[in-house]
């Protein structure tokens, strides 16, 4: 099995005992949150509104 890597790789995690969930974008910025729209929207607007 092939780790996945690169500059477009984003990862989300859930938060074990939450409704939250970490999202980790390519550039290293982290974010939490609570709505999977909000976050994708977050992800998808890369470099807006991250800083690593």
């Amino acid at each position: 099995m092939n780790a996945l890597t690169g500059d477009r790789v984003v990862r989300v995690h859930w938060v074990p005992g939450t409704d939250r969930l970490r999202a980790v974008c390519h550039c290293a910025a982290e974010r939490g949150f609570e709505d999977p729209v909000e976050l994708w929207e977050w992800l998808l607007a890369h470099p807006e509104g991250h800083a690593p």
